[in-house]
C-alpha cells in the first residue's frame, strides 16, 4: 500500500502546483471573488482537474491515516475493518465533493 501513498503524494505535488499557477498566475488578477471561481469552474477541463485533485488528496490523506494507526500496531481484524471504514470515508468525501463541486458548477451558488 505504502506504494500508493507515494504515487498519489506524487500526483498531489503535480496537481497542486498546476492547480496554484492556474488559479493564481494564469487567471487575471487570480481569482478574486466567487463569481470568478463559478465561472472559471464551468470549463470542463478545469472540472475535472479539480475533481482528480479531491480524489489524490482525499486517497492520499486517507491511507497516511491508515499508516499512522497500522503503526500504533493494530492487528490484522483491526486493519481490516480500518481498510473498509476508511473506504468508505474516502467515499462520502469523495461523493460529497464532487456533489458540491457540481451544486456551485451548474446553479452558482
Amino acid at each position: 500500500m505504502w506504494i500508493w501513498q507515494a504515487f498519489t503524494g506524487l500526483l498531489l505535488l503535480v496537481l497542486l502546483t498546476l492547480h496554484m499557477i492556474f488559479n493564481h498566475f494564469v487567471v487575471e488578477g487570480g481569482l478574486r471573488t466567487y463569481r470568478d471561481v463559478v465561472a472559471y469552474l464551468s470549463h470542463p477541463l478545469v472540472f475535472a482537474w479539480e475533481i482528480a485533485l479531491l480524489i489524490v488528496v482525499t486517497a492520499h490523506a486517507l491511507m497516511g491515516v491508515r499508516a499512522i494507526l497500522l503503526d500504533l500496531g493494530i492487528g490484522p481484524a483491526t486493519d481490516r475493518w480500518l481498510k473498509r471504514g476508511l473506504t468508505l470515508l474516502a467515499l462520502g468525501i469523495i461523493g460529497y465533493g464532487m456533489w458540491l463541486s457540481w451544486l456551485i458548477r451548474s446553479r452558482g451558488l
